[in-house]
């Protein structure tokens, strides 16, 4: 199994995923080359939490423009981690 720290690179902070915290559903940048198992996994051993589901999606690059030079942005992979009824995650720490 890989490291847990290697598969969760950082929680998704937008107001829709604010929004999804109320429901116990959290959304994290993941590693593009981790499955739904390894994601279920490193969730349950860094926060101490129950997994009961994981949606996975493909964040494609979109065009920017700056400068007149022409770019993209990076490409990544999101994961929305839903949790049982009693866990919670205090990503705050409030």
């Amino acid at each position: 199994m890989k490291d847990p720290r290697e598969v969760i690179i950082r929680p998704v902070i937008t107001e829709h995923s604010y929004d999804m915290m109320e429901k116990n559903c959290y959304t994290f940048e993941v590693a593009k080359e981790s499955n739904k198992v390894e994601i279920a996994q490193a969730v349950e051993a860094i926060f101490n939490v129950k997994v009961v589901k994981v949606n996975t999606l493909n964040v494609k690059a979109k065009p920017k423009q700056r400068r007149g030079i022409a770019g993209k942005t990076r490409t990544w992979k999101k994961a929305m981690v839903t949790l049982s009824a009693d866990d919670k995650i205090e990503i705050f720490g409030a």
